[in-house]
């Protein structure tokens, strides 16, 4: 039988470039060291590029519309004249009026950051309300659609669906966002018609929020938006990933769609839902190439998956990756440092184009034409299996013999917290920060010249040690409480731990965007995990040999280093927790041992490590809560662990954030407006809580009053005696004036709180 030929496409692209082209670019004109029109060629450059890429694999439409300055979600934002009224824009927002909503102004804090689902991606919020209106900004996303098209390429436009980027946004308190759909259905009804006029084949709608558990109101406003956009005249491809649509298959077969993308890897089993009496009228994508992860795919058995899947649809049968791969990184090709052998487990981005080439001529020419490519393939996934460095016996005894002993602290918490304040002596409403100090020019310089052998090991270990002792200085001249060592040895706060932990790979060119202009070089966990020596021990206790106050010791925590990484997809993810959990538990003890008398371990990702349908967060969280337990509790009672987590959404999970049973947390909440912490109070959190006091993802340095009214915010809610002062998050990317100033301010705030809270407790 002969079958119609099978297309292929992406649903996104890494938009950085292969150097991160864009960041650097982004940053320049953020400095003022280039102009407007040397930023946009650069964007221009990299889509040329991108598009090429795709091209020459023969995919059947280019992907326009995923290239972001700062953020896709952003993007919409701007193309429908969305932006806030507090920011006082134009309707028709522009470059500047951009990233002023994300970066903030010197009046107006930014756009607050939330993770993309269960990535690590961070997308700006919109912020809607009864006031809000839409209307489409020709400046965006049109230019791009004239720039493929003058390149002769038939083009796909993708873009967030207007139901997706309702759910997204932040609502006025009390408003309803779907009382906006209708206006909203206008503007792009509008688009529709102008990307028509351009040719555009067809475009897709992101709709991964379907992966959820929506309300019922939500899920009948799919109906409403689909009828609508189709009556525009233009093909459209609803694109779902993350998770499983198979409980909308009813709803979903009936949408007036051109097609409907199926995350295949994340939720395989979905497929034989919509495969049973999928309309003839109607194509589905199948994103069997995983868009989140490295390895390569193993084609033998995603063709056994296509060849089922072709018999039914024919050529109605389109071929993707999961989601965008802009969660993966650009090119495998120049990574000539990695171990050959590893490296041939992989595949990034560029090379995941090439796996649908060979998947489209196997379907469409038979696999004896791509046989070679199959074999390779194939021998690369047995490899894999068979290497000894993935399994270790040991390692995984060690995990078999945990016991719930393990997971608990000697004493509860109002017994620990007596001693800690006794050994530790600290005021009322102690300053502190949350790791990180500037990562200067000479940091990074002294760093690669160590990689690179200019730098011998004595040389680098003094130029860090001068680093921490100005960085010692300069928090005792601040006035700070707890101080920290200021992290100069750490180019990433998980990188820097996978390199000396056995089980880790890692890449030079790697990167990944995180938000904005910054970007990630995860770590590869392809093995077992243990620790061979300690990690951070020397450098925590130089630095406490520089002062009087405590000193913390700072490590990542095993959920941070676990979703952080690109992780193995051969073990099950809990197993790689608890590995991770008891190295940082033999790290803890010695920092312990080493006199540290307060340790950070960091858990940033535990929200987004979330599944995102709720029936499965139990089990989850279970685990989740587990490792951290593991890897905190073998201390003494006067050891102070503290965490800190930031940009997620904790109010839903907060039983499970008490339970990690840490003496202190630290949390994002200023780009909220303390908000966030309204829910720590509901709950009535009982451990010490530190309500960051300011953005340090932004440049702003915000005034004493503003601090002053977080702070007045936060001692409303959580009692004086458990409220720590600190920023919001760690100071790596920060200017030494701007953190200087800032921290200045900070301090000063919490001493002015202090003063009545001393003569209340005074006799009288």
């Amino acid at each position: 039988m002969t079958h119609a030929p099978v297309r292929t496409h992406i649903l996104g692209f890494p938009r950085i470039g292969a150097g991160r082209e864009l960041k650097r670019a982004v940053e320049a004109y953020w400095k003022g060291a280039t102009d407007r029109a040397a930023l946009l060629e650069t964007g221009r450059e990299l889509r040329r590029r991108h598009w090429a890429l795709q091209r020459d694999a023969g995919v059947d439409w280019v992907t326009v519309g995923d290239f972001a300055y700062y953020d896709h979600l952003h993007n919409a934002t701007a193309l429908f004249s969305a932006a806030p009224p507090r920011f006082g824009l134009p309707a028709a927002v522009d470059l500047e009026g951009y990233f002023a909503m994300a970066r903030g102004t010197a009046a107006q804090p930014a756009l607050a950051m939330k993770k993309w689902f269960d990535t690590n991606y961070h997308y700006l919020v919109p912020e809607v309300g009864p006031h809000t209106r839409f209307a489409l900004n020709r400046d965006w996303l049109l230019p791009e659609v004239r720039e493929a098209r003058a390149l002769g390429h038939a083009v796909k436009v993708v873009l967030p669906s207007p139901l997706t980027w309702l759910w997204l946004a932040e609502p006025e308190p009390g408003f309803d966002r779907l009382e906006l759909l209708s206006l909203l259905l206008n503007a792009y009804f509008v688009l529709f018609g102008e990307l028509k006029a351009l040719g555009v084949a067809c475009v897709q709608l992101d709709e991964p929020i379907l992966a959820l558990d929506l309300p019922d109101a939500w899920l009948d406003a799919v109906d409403t938006v689909y009828r609508e956009l189709a009556g525009a005249g233009l093909p459209l491809l609803l694109a779902t990933y993350f998770g499983g649509v198979d409980a909308h298959a009813g709803r979903l077969r009936a949408l007036p769609i051109a097609a409907l993308h199926l995350d295949g890897v994340r939720a395989p089993r979905q497929l034989d839902a919509f495969l049973a009496d999928w309309p003839d009228d109607k194509a589905l994508s199948l994103g069997v190439i995983d868009g989140r992860n490295l390895w390569r795919t193993d084609l033998a058995r995603v063709l056994g998956t296509l060849h089922a899947a072709r018999a039914v649809l024919g050529g109605r049968l389109w071929v993707s990756a999961s989601c965008s791969l802009l969660h993966v990184p650009h090119d495998l090709a120049a990574e000539n440092r990695l171990d050959p052998r590893i490296r041939n487990w992989m595949a990034f981005a560029r090379q995941k184009l090439e796996e649908l080439a060979v998947l489209k001529r196997a379907l469409n020419e038979g696999e004896g034409a791509v046989w070679r490519e199959l074999q390779a393939a194939a021998q690369a996934i047995e490899d894999r299996r068979r290497a000894p460095s993935t399994l270790r016996p040991e390692v995984r005894a060690r995990v078999a013999a945990l016991t719930d002993a393990d997971t608990r602290r000697r004493s509860p918490f109002a017994e620990r917290i007596a001693l800690q304040r006794q050994r530790l002596q600290l005021p009322p409403l102690p300053t502190t920060t949350i790791g990180s100090f500037p990562q200067t020019a000479e940091i990074r310089a002294a760093r690669a010249a160590h990689r690179a052998g200019t730098l011998n090991e004595a040389e680098y270990r003094a130029a860090m040690q001068a680093e921490i002792r100005h960085v010692v200085d300069r928090q005792e001249r601040l006035g700070l409480d707890v101080l920290v060592h200021g992290e100069p040895e750490r180019n990433d706060m998980v990188e820097y731990f996978g390199e000396q932990l056995a089980g880790y790979a890692f890449t030079e060119h790697g990167w990944v965007q995180s938000y904005g202009s910054r970007c990630v070089k995860p770590p590869v966990i392809y093995g077992d995990v243990s620790r061979p020596r300690p990690m951070t021990v020397e450098w925590s206790t130089y630095a406490q040999s520089l002062t009087d106050k405590p000193m913390k010791g700072m490590l990542s925590g095993p959920l941070t280093m676990l979703f952080w990484s690109f992780v193995r997809d051969d073990l099950p993810r809990r197993d790689v927790a608890l590995q991770l959990a008891l190295a940082l538990r033999d790290e803890v003890l010695d920092l312990e041992a080493a006199g540290i008398g307060i340790i950070q371990i960091d858990e940033p990702t535990i929200r987004e490590g979330l599944p995102l349908q709720r029936a499965d967060w139990p089990d989850y969280l279970d685990w989740a809560v587990r490792a951290f337990r593991i890897a905190a509790s073998g201390v003494r009672d006067d050891t102070q662990i503290h965490t800190h987590m930031c940009y997620s959404e904790f109010n839903d999970i907060l039983p499970s954030i008490a339970a990690l049973d840490a003496d202190v947390i630290t949390i994002e909440t200023s780009r909220s407006r303390m908000k966030l912490l309204e829910g720590f109070a509901e709950f009535a959190y009982p451990n010490d809580i530190g309500p960051g006091l300011y953005d340090i993802h932004s440049p702003r340095v915000p005034d004493r009053q503003e601090m002053e009214t977080l702070l007045t915010k936060a001692l409303a809610v959580v009692p004086a005696e458990r409220l720590w002062v600190n920023p919001d998050c760690g100071l790596k990317t920060r200017g030494w004036a701007e953190t200087e100033a800032a921290l200045k301010r900070m301090v000063a705030t919490a001493n002015a709180a202090r003063a009545p809270l001393r003569a209340e407790s005074c006799p009288a």
